[in-house]
């Protein structure tokens, strides 16, 4: 797994690859995607698909620039190609992503290479954000922090659903395992089950 933080709010944009067969996912690859093109080249990886988080315009900015399928949560899709959605509007820079070839839906099974991935629905920052589970490790998207959570006064967010959220499907998980946000450094369950304040 590599992690490039890409755009000005700083996201976390994940290169998951089969070291076996060589074929790669990007989570959320939200802006600076030659940078993330040069690794998959220069370690010789065939990307396969993109999956999205949530249909932010931070996190989906350059789901053009891969000619690969992009996978979105149901309930997100439209974000994809609604610079008000999206939110990219209000913050002054619209964009638009090519639509969603896979609509995803909790539990969702998907397979690359070796590695088996479940998609696991985690709204509250969004109606249809998700987590993406591969191994021991999970990528909480806009969910789950490093210490915090994600924001919920956006239009469409709630914090009830996201608090929801985090503790019936996100807590339940190994307290070993690692936890890959979107923003900010990585973490455990375990030590957010114990040390975040909003929980």
């Amino acid at each position: 797994m590599q992690k490039f933080v890409v755009g000005p709010l700083g996201v976390n944009a994940y290169v998951v690859a089969d070291p076996v067969s060589k074929e790669a996912l990007i989570i959320d690859p939200g802006a600076e995607p030659e940078k993330i093109k040069r690794f998959l080249e220069k370690n010789g990886l065939e990307l396969k698909f993109i999956i999205n988080t949530h249909g932010h315009g931070d996190h989906i900015g350059a789901n053009g620039f891969f000619d690969v399928p992009i996978y979105i949560h149901e309930l997100d899709a439209d974000f994809l190609q609604d610079a008000s959605l999206n939110l990219s509007g209000a913050f002054g820079f619209p964009l638009i992503s090519p639509a969603a070839s896979r609509l995803l839906k909790d539990n969702d099974k998907i397979k690359l290479g070796s590695l088996d991935i479940e998609i696991i629905h985690t709204p509250g920052h969004t109606p249809g954000s998700v987590s993406v589970k591969v191994g021991g490790s999970v990528f909480s998207g806009d969910a789950l922090f490093n210490s915090s959570i994600g924001r919920t006064d956006l239009p469409g967010s709630s914090q009830r659903d996201l608090l929801k959220s985090i503790r019936q499907r996100l807590l339940v998980l190994d307290d070993a395992a690692a936890v890959y946000p979107g923003h900010g450094e990585p973490t455990t369950i375990g030590r957010e089950k114990k040390d975040n304040p909003f929980l």
